[in-house]
């Protein structure tokens, strides 16, 4: 376990440069203060046994605090066991449209790729 919290220390997770480019024009469209950070998390439900949940949040005392490409992001210490090496991309095909989630820890996934179990 003291692997998983001196790992979670670094950079738990990537954000591709096309995830990159979306966040901040969600930033700009809906003027996100800097007093905001991007929550990324999970939470139980979905198909799968968990979900991921990301949005726009402040600070809450748990969190720790990282800049990923240039993003600052919150994510719950705890949650670290599950996105440890997650990589979050933005898709736009023709069929499909949106973030993706690429979790190394994911034992199954669903169809819609936002639901999981580790």
């Amino acid at each position: 376990m003291s692997e998983i919290k001196e790992a979670v220390g670094l950079q738990p997770l990537n954000l591709t440069d096309g995830a990159v480019r979306e966040l901040k024009k969600i930033m700009e469209a809906q003027n996100i203060t800097d007093d905001h950070g991007l929550r990324i998390g999970v939470k139980g439900g979905g198909c799968s046994g968990f979900s991921y949940s990301m949005g726009f949040d402040v600070k809450k005392e748990k969190d720790k605090v990282y800049t990923i490409n240039g993003i600052k992001v919150y994510m719950e210490q705890a949650h670290g066991i599950y996105l440890l090496g997650m990589e979050i991309d933005w898709i736009e095909g023709l069929n499909n449209r949106g973030f993706s989630f690429n979790n190394p820890n994911a034992t199954d996934t669903c169809g819609c790729g936002t639901s999981f179990s580790a």
